[in-house]
């Protein structure tokens, strides 16, 4: 604990570090003060029909992702899920468009490029998504609520595009967190709409096992610790690399060095147990909306049955799916975020091998079955932890607010910015000759 506080004290004696530092604080703060500010035209005192509908369920989720902002019809509304939508489909997209793939291979100059077209969608989904907000509200929000007018055009013109600058806004903070700051802006931002939520969450759950005597302090306890062996999971899935060794031959044949083609420098290819990260929930929880959307097209009672079945998220069929999804798109989007015949490619022209594997096709093989190996049991503990918070709601009656931190995207997601950020704020101290805030950074001349 000693050393843990010297680390911390010895981030303020790094000025660039605590520049940056303060400047995430900063647009961090500013990005949760526009979460509180309503769009003009819309009563801020009437939004409580809004607010139970994103109190439980589907709403709850994107609610959750803006950081309330959504229930408050507020002018980050949208925040910055259409940018991570945008992002997605670009790099769905760059498995399909040799263009893409082109600006892929083209270093700095080819990633600018793609940015680019990233805010460029961005817009454009904003400018879909801005009016089917707005007509969410028209069913939600009753008529005097719209001092404009109901259905008024100038508030409906005024509102989208009000919506459209809030995510460019978003989008551009994120941006200079990542350039100005440390961590990732846009993960950031994220976890800090995740954890405003938290203590409402935790506030709730105490009220109801403590004050209303549902349970007693003591089940608490045993919901926090749970809570907190989950955490601890969570970062042992992120955190977890199967290690291929690697050994490179030395070439040198001058001055008192012999050729030595047998010998060489060992280094490691760190294969990851979650090389997808949290893109598999993502993927299926956007897959999750559309059964739901299209049966309520219909009035049938089998349709209204699916419409029931796939709005609990709680439920027993919707957990089934989204598991099975999660699993399917974890096999899917690792195979196309891991090259590993690139990766066999150029360990071959760096001099390179994994001993008893040849190099080339071998050695692609080779790594494709051992990452198809460890995706597997990858892809069931992540979707265990997706549907973790609807176990805890079925065995231990948590109120669902406060399950949705038992696991789920929120709960990757808060570990893996945790992890990032802090393992930056590690490689500062590292760099000047501190112990880091993580056990490892002291074993960095351990492995060359």
């Amino acid at each position: 604990m000693k050393k843990f506080i010297e680390s911390i004290s010895n981030v303020w004696k790094i000025e660039e570090l605590k520049n940056r530092i303060l400047i995430t604080l900063g647009l961090l703060l500013v990005y949760r003060f526009g979460a509180h500010v309503t769009l003009p035209g819309i009563d801020a005192t009437q939004l409580t029909g809004l607010a139970g509908q994103t109190k439980n369920g589907l709403g709850s989720i994107l609610d959750m992702f803006t950081g309330g902002a959504f229930s408050k019809a507020s002018v980050f509304a949208l925040g910055i899920m259409p940018y991570i939508s945008a992002s997605i489909v670009v790099q769905l997209m760059g498995i399909a468009i040799p263009y893409l793939q082109k600006l892929q291979n083209d270093g700095e100059s080819g990633r600018k490029k793609i940015n680019q077209i990233t805010r460029w969608l961005t817009i454009a989904i904003t400018l879909v998504q801005g009016p089917t907000y707005i007509y969410n509200l028209y069913r939600t929000l009753p008529s005097d609520a719209f001092l404009l007018g109901f259905n008024s055009p100038e508030f409906l013109f005024s509102s989208v595009i009000i919506l459209v600058t809030g995510t460019i806004f978003a989008m551009w903070l994120g941006e200079k967190i990542t350039d100005k700051g440390i961590g990732n802006g846009i993960s950031l931002l994220i976890m800090v709409g995740i954890l405003a939520r938290l203590p409402q969450a935790f506030i709730q759950e105490f009220t109801t096992r403590v004050t209303n005597n549902n349970g007693g302090p003591m089940l608490l306890v045993i919901e926090i610790i749970v809570w907190l062996l989950v955490i601890i999971s969570c970062v042992l899935l992120t955190m977890a690399v199967r290690r291929i060794p690697v050994q490179y031959a030395r070439r040198t044949t001058t001055g008192d060095y012999e050729q030595d083609l047998a010998g060489g420098n060992r280094q490691w290819i760190p294969l990851k147990l979650n090389a997808s990260g949290v893109m598999p929930i993502i993927f299926a929880q956007a897959i999750m909306f559309i059964p739901a959307a299209v049966a309520g097209l219909s009035k049938s009672d089998t349709s209204q049955s699916i419409v029931g079945a796939f709005s609990n998220m709680f439920g027993f069929w919707y957990n089934f799916v989204f598991a099975t999804l999660i699993i399917v798109f974890t096999f899917f989007y690792t195979a196309i975020t891991v090259p590993t015949n690139k990766m066999a490619d150029d360990l071959k022209r760096s001099g390179g091998f994994i001993p008893g594997v040849r190099p080339g096709a071998e050695t692609s093989d080779f790594l494709d079955k051992v990452m198809s190996l460890i995706t597997f049991p990858g892809s069931l503990f992540l979707a265990l932890i997706a549907v973790f918070p609807a176990i805890v709601v079925s065995i231990m009656d948590v109120q669902q607010s406060w399950a949705m931190f038992f696991g789920g995207t929120s709960l990757i997601i808060m570990v893996g910015v945790a992890i990032d950020t802090i393992q930056q704020i590690n490689s500062y101290l590292l760099n000047k000759h501190y112990d880091g805030l993580m056990k490892t950074g002291k074993n960095r001349k351990a492995v060359a």
